[in-house]
């Protein structure tokens, strides 16, 4: 396994947070960041646009696909979505083009 991908899934366990947030929480930082709207997030990575704010706001449980895709949308890996506020340093993270 990834220890990236394990140091993403711990860090949410040793934060206290729900996975459901910390990705809500990127997934707006990095849409933030690109200063793309959440309709055009959603056509970026092909969800329903009403989806992107239930991710935002954390009111429910993506799948690995989803987070693969917003991943994508946002020019970043998909393991990133899981690091508490890895938004805060897009730089380090978001593929450059």
């Amino acid at each position: 396994m990834n220890y990236l991908l394990l140091y993403a899934l711990f860090s949410a366990k040793l934060c206290s947070m729900k996975l459901e947030i910390i990705i809500g929480n990127n997934v707006r930082g990095f849409r933030n960041r690109m200063e793309v709207s959440q309709e055009k997030l959603a056509e970026l990575a092909d969800v329903h646009r009403t989806f992107i704010g239930t991710i935002e706001r954390a009111e429910q449980s993506i799948s690995a696909a989803t987070i693969s895709k917003l991943a994508k949308a946002l020019k970043v890996e998909p393991f990133v979505l899981l690091i508490k506020d890895s938004f805060l340093h897009g730089e380090q993270y978001q593929k450059l083009k």
